[in-house]
């Protein structure tokens, strides 16, 4: 049970124990066995010594590093906790052994201050060993070394704990199990007690060092590098046709659990997962330019400080472009198409309306629809940063109906032709010729007239753009110096019916 790093009061009561169990083979005395509730008194004094210490070791922990280094220093603190916990688990095991002891020896006498039967040589070896008790006690004890070494992992190497299990050395000749010099035969009661404090003392010791190793790491890797991105940073994201864009691509790494120190013109910005997020203002137009100043604390607790290149960026007024695809008119009963583009904002974030009309279309490209004479205004908002959109722009328009179309017979609509190219036509057309957008529009009805020469007008109508029968034989019966002409014309197309103007043509 010796070994490890122990006081001069330890190793002191430490030998004191091994003499007292050698005198108990002479006799038991009451001032020996007064010598080992003394020795027990000790250790449970020294044993609550080093609690109160643990404990302040990890209410100063909780006060500095756990709210300097946030999630680091609570992975480091939940490692020592677990450290707690194991002993915690041994002592109770002890103390349960302990209770059926005392009770064994007729419980506390207040006279002495002891177990009534501290001088029993039959209890110890009955309860711990025929009980097979102290067996399982080597076992906890084994376990709970075993599970603080591996809770110090690296570190121990260097630690030597006082808690153990090994057999004493051969005493003239003769061999003993650690079970069996520490509580089998003539072993008194009182000694079997202190022997069990000794090892819960032991075992605080043992607590003690490894909790103080373990929260003692946090210092020993300030910066854990265990977060990767693949970064891309381009000195613009704004280009001409024809300008070279280019880009620095590559792997950055961040320590996820840290809590660095940054700022940006002395204002510290709040951080994520060992990333700080800056916010730079954009109050007013013109070009701002920053610098972020990184400090990491080191092991011997100075900080070593890392500043970025200047990072620069430009504030302007929002803005948007409405372009119409075909001129700034907006003509009714047909789809207008127009573009819009804001710059620095992506077309899927826009959003346009209009008034005295409806729109339709997406990225960029919209069709605006008007039913009225007057104007229309195209207006733009952005979606600047995420949940926020502000107006862009608007473009106002004029609205127009589309001009008349022009009816046409055999190619012409006015002037002379010859009586054969007159004979070989059966329908009007009405046609917009050098117009913005390709339209139709269908003659729905009109009258013919028919002037020959000292003779009287032939009168005809039709209910649609084809000549009837009786408009083909009269016209058949024309010649030279008759007047074809084409009245009351009525015409369909976008935006409605239309009257259109008379043709009048001169046969030759």
């Amino acid at each position: 049970m010796a070994g490890g790093k122990e006081s001069p009061r330890q190793r002191m009561i430490g030998i004191l124990y091994l003499v007292l169990l050698g005198l108990i083979a002479l006799n038991i005395p009451e001032s020996l066995m007064d010598s080992f509730r003394n020795i027990t008194v000790s250790l449970d004094t020294s044993r609550g010594n080093v609690t109160t210490s643990i404990n302040n070791t990890y209410t100063a922990f909780e006060a500095t590093k756990l709210k300097e280094q946030g999630e680091r220093a609570r992975k480091v603190l939940d490692t020592a906790r677990q450290a707690s916990k194991v002993v915690a688990d041994l002592n109770s095991y002890i103390e349960t052994l302990k209770a059926k002891l005392v009770a064994e020896g007729g419980g506390i006498n207040p006279t002495i201050g002891d177990v009534s039967a501290r001088d029993n040589l039959d209890i110890s070896p009955r309860i711990m060993i025929a009980q097979k008790n102290a067996e399982e006690l080597r076992k906890k004890i084994d376990d709970t070394r075993d599970r603080l070494l591996k809770l110090l992992g690296k570190d121990s190497k260097n630690v030597n704990f006082s808690l153990n299990t090994i057999d004493p050395p051969p005493h003239a000749g003769i061999k003993r199990k650690w079970e069996e010099a520490y509580f089998g035969d003539g072993i008194p009661l009182g000694a079997t007690l202190t022997t069990l404090a000794k090892i819960q003392a032991d075992a605080k010791n043992a607590e003690s060092e490894t909790v103080k190793k373990i929260l003692g790491k946090v210092d020993q890797a300030v910066v854990n590098l265990d977060k990767f991105n693949a970064v891309a940073v381009a000195p613009t994201s704004y280009v001409l046709v024809g300008q070279p864009y280019t880009a620095q691509v590559f792997l950055t790494a961040s320590d996820s659990h840290s809590t660095p120190d940054i700022t940006v013109e002395g204002s510290k910005l709040p951080t994520e997962s060992g990333v700080g997020k800056y916010t730079g203002s954009t109050g007013s137009e013109g070009m701002r330019t920053w610098v972020g100043t990184i400090r990491v604390k080191q092991v011997d607790g100075t900080f070593k400080e890392y500043k970025t290149p200047p990072q620069t960026y430009q504030v302007a007024k929002p803005s948007a472009v409405v372009s119409p695809d075909k001129m700034n008119v907006l003509f009714i009963g047909v789809p207008n198409p127009v573009s819009v583009s804001a710059p620095g904002i992506p077309k899927e974030k826009l959003h346009v309306s209009v008034s005295n009309g409806s729109i339709s279309g997406k990225d960029g490209k919209y069709e605006v629809t008007v039913s009225s004479p007057g104007d229309a205004t195209v207006t733009v908002s952005g979606e600047i940063s995420p949940g926020k959109t502000q107006v862009l722009g608007s473009t106002l328009f004029r609205i127009k109906r589309i001009p008349d179309p022009k009816p046409q017979f055999a190619g012409k609509s006015s002037g002379a032709t010859s009586s054969a190219n007159l004979k070989g036509q059966d329908k009007l057309f009405a046609k917009l010729e050098n117009f913005y957008f390709d339209i139709r529009f269908d003659v729905t009805r009109f009258t013919m007239y028919i002037m020959k020469p000292r003779q009287d007008a032939i009168i005809l109508n039709s209910s649609g753009s084809e000549l009837t029968p009786a408009m083909k034989s009269a016209l058949n019966s024309i010649g030279p110096g008759t007047k074809v002409i084409f009245g009351n014309i009525m015409a369909t197309g976008p935006g409605g019916q239309r009257g259109l103007d008379d043709i009048i043509l001169s046969a030759n």
